[in-house]
């Protein structure tokens, strides 16, 4: 059983995480290794858990939207009288 370092993560970790967040891919990636590996500080790892669970809301979310407005904006195209 390996030892968590509980010391708290410094600025420079930081701004170093929030660009590496920042690339598309290896950001999302990076997301799931910080936040579900072992070797990293709680902090650390209750953000990036933090964000990916922000991250299925927002695309749930989007969805569920996404297919209601297709149905209103469906339901007015069939509703106007084509001459």
């Amino acid at each position: 059983m390996t030892e968590q370092d509980n010391s708290t993560v410094k600025v420079g970790e930081w701004i170093l995480t929030s660009i590496i967040l920042a690339i598309p891919l290896v950001g999302f990636i990076m997301l799931f290794v910080w936040g579900f590996g072992s070797g990293t500080k709680p902090s650390k790892a209750n953000y990036c858990k933090s964000v990916l669970l922000l991250a299925v809301i927002g695309i749930v979310l989007a969805i569920v939207l996404s297919i209601a407005g297709i149905s209103i904006f469906g339901n007015l195209i069939n509703r106007i009288n084509w001459y």
